[in-house]
């Protein structure tokens, strides 16, 4: 058994710590560690790891991201997971550890990275048989993030006859650090679940184990929103105060229940309070463009 390491890497300055300990720790080295820098494309992670398992020539290719932090002896805890394995398995995924603080409750943007310790087939930390690489045909590339294409390509896997198994590796993946309106960027995802429906069909959510979206629930608010505002232009007002306080009961409640599990300090409720008002019309936006975006892409 051999195996390759992928590593798409966006300059993040985790990435000379972790090829240090791929080159110092213990267990059998890889055959290679390939870096894709995607600053040089722009294409995205899905492109950048087809662009490193294609030039990779072990049995087994393990993909990390280039924030994650490997125990000591994940090559040798690896090479246990991939070793012996059956023909039918075609990827082996890490247990990943997100660290979170103990002297608060996390924010909304550490729960949200917390999360990656639940999911399944993520890619911080999975190694696939290259074989099933090669029949399913790599990561679909029309995925632009690091979001959804790691799913798809398991779906993919999975479709092909293979199983996925959860190994014995543990990978640390810290906390993403967040600025006041990352939770309004990650709308753009909403986007890519226009793809990931179109590719993998309607129930397509059911099937990666994720819970249900809050798409439904934002084009509601957003609604309320928009038509209090025309209502109101067109000198309507009983209508645009009745819409309007619509909007304003559900914006309030979407803030409390992101604020309720958190620290709740002044800045994390400031936080919550203005980008639960951006996030409904954002994420409709953005899955609006998706939709127009991939209305005739196919498997």
């Amino acid at each position: 058994m051999s195996y390759s390491v992928v590593i798409p890497t966006v300059g993040r300055p985790n990435l000379d710590v972790l090829l240090e300990s791929l080159a110092e720790g213990t267990g059998p080295d890889p055959c290679e560690i390939i870096v894709v820098d995607d600053r040089e494309t722009g294409l995205g992670p899905a492109a950048a790891r087809n662009t490193g398992w294609r030039e990779a020539c072990g049995d087994w290719v393990a993909f990390l991201d280039d924030d994650v932090v490997l125990a000591w002896d994940w090559k040798a805890r690896l090479s246990a997971d991939l070793d012996g394995l059956p023909d039918d398995v075609g990827a082996s995924q890490a247990r990943i550890v997100v660290p979170l603080p103990a002297d608060r409750e996390p924010t909304d943007a550490e729960r949200g990275t917390a999360g990656l310790a639940t999911a399944d087939w993520i890619t911080a930390d999975m190694a696939y048989r290259r074989a099933a690489l090669a029949r399913a045909g790599g990561f679909d590339e029309r995925f632009p993030r690091a979001y959804r294409e790691d799913a798809e390509l398991a779906l993919r896997v999975q479709d092909l006859g293979y199983r996925i198994v959860r190994g014995s590796r543990v990978t640390t993946h810290p906390v993403k650090p967040a600025t006041f309106l990352t939770s309004v960027r990650d709308q753009r995802g909403n986007a890519d679940d226009a793809l990931m429906r179109r590719l993998a069909g309607a129930r397509w959510r059911s099937r990666i184990g994720g819970k249900r979206g809050r798409l439904r629930s934002h084009a509601v608010t957003t609604a309320a929103g928009l038509l209090s505002v025309l209502c109101g232009v067109s000198g309507r007002r009983g209508p645009a105060a009745a819409l309007a306080l619509v909007w304003v009961g559900r914006t309030a409640w979407f803030a409390a229940e992101r604020i309720a599990p958190g620290p709740r300090t002044w800045g994390e409720i400031a936080r919550m309070a203005v980008t639960s008002a951006l996030i409904p019309p954002v994420a409709c936006w953005h899955r609006v463009l998706g939709e127009i975006r991939h209305r005739r892409a196919r498997p």
